[in-house]
C-alpha cells in the first residue's frame, strides 16, 4: 500500500497510518516490521504484552480484513513499533488460510503505509508485583513475551525465567535478542526446548532441553516460589501448559493467558457453571423494579442481567446459547448481531463502524433493558 493511499488517522475507528521502516526475516516462515509515524514523532506508549490490530486490503471482494499482531519489541521504544509475524499455511477461525500474513509476507515492503489501530489488549505484564516472573512461549506465542522479556531486562530485578519451545533451531525467531536480554543483568534465564531438534542445532548447542515443556522439566527449573506465569502459544500448548502448572498447584488466578482465534477451555475441569434459563417472554417475568432484563427473542430465552458476565457474550453463553465468536474484544465483528430494542454500553469500541440496530456482543452491555434477535 502506496503512502498515498493512506493519508489521516480515521477519527471514527482510531485508525491511523504508519510506515513500515523496516522489514527483516527472522527464518523462512517468521518476518518482523518495523512501524513509524508518517511525521517522524512519537507513538503511544504500550503494555507489554499488547497487540495492534490492522486493516488489510487482502479481502475479497474488496473487503478489508482485519488482523491482530502482538507488539514484540521494546516498550520504552516510542520511536516505532514492532511486530513478528509468522507465515500461516493452515486455517485459523473459519478464515482463508494465511490471508492477512501471507499477505504481509508477499506484499508489504518497506515504505509502504499500513492502516493500524491501537495499542489494544489487557493481556500484559502486571508492572507492579515484585513476584518472579516465568513467561512460557510456544511457537510464534514468543512475541508478546518479547515486549515483557525487554521489559523485564531493563526496567525490573524481579527474577524470571523465559521458557519457549518451538519445532528447532530454524523456526526459533529472535534467539540472538533474546540472549542478549537475558545477558543483560544477574536473575534472568533462558530455557529452549527444540521438539526436532536438527544436526546443526546439536552440533551448536542451540537448544537446552530436547521434547516438550514438561511437568519433569519445569519441577527441574523453578524452585519453589510464588511465581506469576504468563503464556501465549496455539491452543494444544496453551492447554498442556495450563493443565500442568494446575497440577503442580499453581493458583488460576497466578497464570495469565491469551492466543487469538475461538477461545479454547484450557480446563475442561474448570468449565463455568451456567444459570438456567428464563424461557418467559420478557413481560412475563417478576423482577425487582429497576432491573435490567435481556431477551434473547429467537431463542425464547429472557434472564435478569448479571454484571458478573462481563459481556453480552458472556452472558448469552451463561444461558446456554452459542453465538459465533472469534476475537473476543471488538476487532473481527464475527459475533455481530442485530438489537431489536435497548441501548448498550461499549467497553472496548469496536473497530468497525456498525449499522443503527447492530451491536457487537463481545464488547458490549446493556444500558437498558434488551431484546436481541438470538
Amino acid at each position: 500500500m502506496s503512502e498515498s493511499a493512506v493519508q489521516h488517522s480515521d477519527a471514527k475507528t482510531g485508525f491511523r497510518p504508519l510506515r513500515v521502516a523496516g522489514k527483516h526475516a527472522e527464518n523462512r516462515l517468521i518476518t518482523s516490521f518495523r512501524l513509524e509515524p508518517l511525521d517522524g514523532g512519537t507513538l503511544p506508549e504500550f503494555r507489554p504484552g499488547q497487540f495492534l490490530v490492522f486493516r488489510l486490503p487482502a479481502g475479497t471482494g474488496g473487503e478489508p480484513i482485519f488482523r491482530n499482531y502482538s507488539l514484540s519489541g521494546s516498550p520504552r521504544d516510542t520511536s516505532s513499533y514492532r511486530i513478528t509475524v509468522k507465515r500461516e499455511a493452515s486455517p485459523g477461525s473459519g478464515i482463508p488460510a494465511g490471508l492477512g500474513s501471507n499477505w504481509l509476507h508477499d506484499e508489504v515492503q518497506t515504505g509502504d503505509v499500513l492502516e493500524v489501530d491501537g495499542p489494544r489488549g489487557d493481556f500484559v505484564l502486571d508492572g507492579v508485583s515484585k513476584r518472579p516472573v516465568v513467561l512460557l512461549s510456544g511457537g510464534v506465542g514468543l512475541t508478546p513475551m518479547m515486549a515483557m522479556l525487554h521489559d523485564l531486562a531493563s526496567g525490573s530485578d524481579r527474577r524470571v525465567f523465559f521458557l519457549h519451545a518451538c519445532e528447532n533451531g530454524d523456526h526459533h525467531a529472535l534467539r540472538q535478542e533474546q540472549d542478549a536480554l537475558v545477558a543483560m543483568r544477574s536473575g534472568l534465564t533462558a530455557k529452549y526446548f527444540y521438539r526436532a531438534p536438527t544436526n546443526a542445532d546439536r552440533a551448536e548447542g542451540r537448544f537446552h532441553c530436547e521434547g516438550f515443556i514438561t511437568r519433569d522439566a519445569l519441577q527441574s527449573l523453578l524452585c519453589i516460589d510464588d511465581y506469576e506465569f504468563y503464556l501465549c502459544g496455539p491452543p494444544p500448548f496453551m492447554q498442556a501448559m495450563y493443565k500442568t502448572l494446575r497440577s503442580l498447584g499453581v493458583d488460576a488466578a497466578r497464570i495469565a493467558y491469551e492466543f487469538f482465534g475461538p477461545a479454547t477451555v484450557l480446563d475442561a475441569d474448570e468449565k463455568p457453571k451456567t444459570r438456567q434459563p428464563t424461557e418467559a417472554p420478557i413481560a412475563d417475568v417478576t423482577v425487582a423494579a429497576g432491573a435490567v432484563l435481556v431477551e434473547f427473542r429467537r431463542s425464547g430465552i429472557t434472564a435478569k442481567w448479571n454484571p458478573a458476565a462481563g459481556s453480552l457474550l458472556s452472558f448469552a453463553e451463561d444461558q446456554g446459547l452459542a453465538p459465533e465468536f472469534s476475537c473476543r474484544a471488538g476487532v473481527c465483528g464475527t459475533c455481530r448481531s442485530s438489537l431489536l430494542s435497548g441501548e448498550v454500553n461499549y467497553f472496548e469500541e469496536p473497530l468497525d463502524e456498525l449499522k443503527p440496530g447492530e451491536l457487537l456482543l463481545c464488547c458490549a452491555r446493556p444500558k437498558t433493558s434488551l431484546v436481541l434477535d438470538l
